[in-house]
């Protein structure tokens, strides 16, 4: 989807998190500045003449987006900092900056907060051409890391496996409740799975497919975040223990009307709530920043992905599901031997 970030806190903040796109930015854009505390610094004027904007604009958004800014790296130095950046900048020569010594505070960027003005600049054809080479390299980054594809990134965790294989699990137990106390047809598999998916996110698989624009042949839950397959597994697990217990205080299987009002029943319990509330803040969230997929019925979940969150997915230690399978061998031939 087009993305305007002049006007998204959460699209800059989940790009300014990404610390492995802000590399490859770094490497294309190939900024310079002053070297200061192991960082790439540059000041108000030096932002100024990058842009091609008054100072005054840079001051404007400086005190429009105070806090945003600060988040992301501008800092203002004084005293014994000030005097070690006035070193830096002796020691490495820099021409274009000139910090008085009559200056008692001076506000400067970092690389990440450098970008996050050329996400907000909208006087500057500058920060127009670099927001757009952000978007493409954001997206680039996440492809490259992922092998070319964010469909099953939810695979990458190191949870997924352990997750999908007690699911499945949880999910026979779901299958055979169904099966064994419910005096209904052959649909009420896909219609309570549908009730359970709608209870977690608000959306059946047919809407959720075309969310994250799934073929035919593709398993919703191949897509699922670890945390859902584990809420999945408990609403499953834990109605079939209610359909289990209610038939058999009846002595019968439950007709459509009792199954229904038991699940209402069920679904409605408190400590439903924080589970499925941090559910939901882990699937809108996720899909947005990796996937570029929205989840409007979950907008109000929707906040910035935390730079753990880039590495779990992106970093050393994700991986594809088949070197998962690899490593997990050992641990399914235990699981075997014990049946």
């Amino acid at each position: 989807m087009a993305k305007d970030l002049t006007n998204s806190n959460l699209e800059r903040q989940n790009i300014l998190n990404n610390p492995y796109a802000i590399q490859e930015i770094q490497k294309a854009t190939n900024i310079t500045g002053v070297n200061f505390e192991d960082n790439l610094r540059l000041t108000k004027e030096q932002v100024a003449m990058f842009f091609d904007v008054d100072i005054r604009t840079i001051e404007r958004y400086l005190e429009s987006h105070t806090s945003e800014l600060g988040q992301n790296g501008y800092i203002v130095i004084k005293g014994q900092k000030l005097k070690d950046f006035r070193a830096a900048i002796e020691d490495q020569s820099v021409t274009d900056i000139d910090v008085g010594h009559k200056v008692r505070n001076l506000g400067i960027f970092d690389f990440r907060s450098l970008l996050n003005i050329a996400m907000l600049l909208t006087e500057s054809e500058t920060a127009r051409v670099l927001r757009q080479t952000i978007l493409d390299i954001v997206i680039d980054t996440i492809n490259q890391r992922t092998g070319g594809g964010t469909k099953y990134i939810n695979q990458r965790d190191e949870e997924f496996i352990q997750a999908s294989f007690a699911e499945e699990n949880y999910r026979k137990e779901f299958t055979d409740a169904l099966r064994d106390y419910v005096s209904m047809g052959p649909f009420k598999y896909p219609l309570y799975t549908d009730k359970i998916y709608v209870s977690i996110f608000r959306e059946n698989s047919k809407a959720y497919r075309k969310v994250l624009k799934l073929h035919e042949k593709d398993k919703v839950r191949d897509t699922f975040y670890s945390e859902i397959l584990d809420l999945i597994a408990s609403f499953e697990f834990g109605f079939a223990k209610s359909l289990e217990k209610t038939s058999k205080i009846y002595a019968r299987p439950l007709t459509s009307l009792e199954v229904e009002k038991l699940y209402k029943e069920f679904e409605a319990q408190d400590h439903w709530r924080p589970l499925v509330e941090r559910a939901r803040n882990k699937m809108a969230s996720r899909d947005l920043a990796f996937r570029d997929a929205l989840h409007k019925q979950l907008s109000e979940y929707i906040t910035p992905v935390q730079g753990s969150e880039f590495e779990r997915f992106l970093g050393d230690k994700s991986k594809e599901l088949e070197e998962r399978l690899e490593d997990a061998k050992d641990v399914f031939k235990r699981l075997k031997e014990r049946e």
